[in-house]
């Protein structure tokens, strides 16, 4: 892993899942919407798959605390869609040979992302658009790992004690999907699961930084975390058309 010959890399990647596990502990969602643009400004190796291992694990962590409350039908639906995404996600990338025009496409998802995250747009909560948001959040979670902004658009005016965990379990075997996707397709190997337990330590430092932060940490880091993905976002869209 080349990496690991860099200390200068190595320590940038330890800092971004450090401050990832914050926003995603502090939030409840964020992990790779911060992680998933920066990680790929790095190294594109170090996405999607890796970070899609790191957020089930988040993921399950979250459902399992608050197991009871969690809403299986929404889930089993969303599972259909999430699916049908995962396929068409993973049918894309066993077409690209060129890791550019995977940036480029990354970034214009990230882009999509965001503008999501941002739009104000209210959708109502019913049986089509719950699959179709997690249809396009199993593209997206595919391709980019990160898949939370167009199921967040249905589930925002759900009570937080409904929406966490049923979200959080639908995240947890959607992101399984995906890497089974992503292996199916050839775009993941044995490499994606060691860079995944390297980013292991970071992750829990900035678990328990997140508990020591409390009350704190609050909605206000939220625009921070939407500025930095976009210029993300910019930079791989600029470098995919260089």
């Amino acid at each position: 892993m080349e990496i690991l010959s860099s200390p200068g890399l190595l320590a940038a990647v330890f800092c971004i899942v450090v401050v990832a596990a914050i926003v995603q502990a502090g939030l409840g969602m964020g992990f790779g919407q911060t992680a998933a643009p920066l990680l790929a400004l790095i190294d594109p190796h170090l996405v999607p798959a890796s970070v899609l291992f790191l957020g089930m694990a988040t993921s399950a962590w979250g459902a399992w605390r608050e197991r009871d409350a969690i809403h299986w039908n929404e889930v089993g639906l969303g599972m259909m869609g999430r699916l049908a995404g995962v396929i068409a996600g993973s049918a894309i990338l066993a077409s690209l040979s060129d890791r550019r025009l995977f940036m480029l496409i990354f970034g214009l998802l990230i882009a999509s992302a965001v503008l999501l995250s941002v739009s104000g747009w209210r959708m109502a909560f019913n049986r089509i658009t719950l699959l179709l948001m997690s249809s396009f959040s199993g593209l997206m979670g595919t391709i980019t790992s990160v898949g939370a902004p167009p199921m967040a658009l249905i589930y925002q005016d759900r009570p937080a004690r409904d929406a966490r965990p049923t979200l959080a379990a639908f995240f947890a075997i959607g992101c399984a999907l995906s890497l089974a996707g992503l292996y199916l397709s050839g775009w993941a190997g044995l490499r994606d699961f060691e860079l995944a337990l390297l980013m292991v330590p970071p992750m829990l430092i900035g678990t328990f930084i997140a508990r020591g932060l409390g009350a704190r940490f609050d909605r206000r880091f939220r625009p921070a975390l939407l500025i930095v993905a976009s210029i993300a976002a910019a930079m791989l869209i600029y470098r995919g058309l260089a």
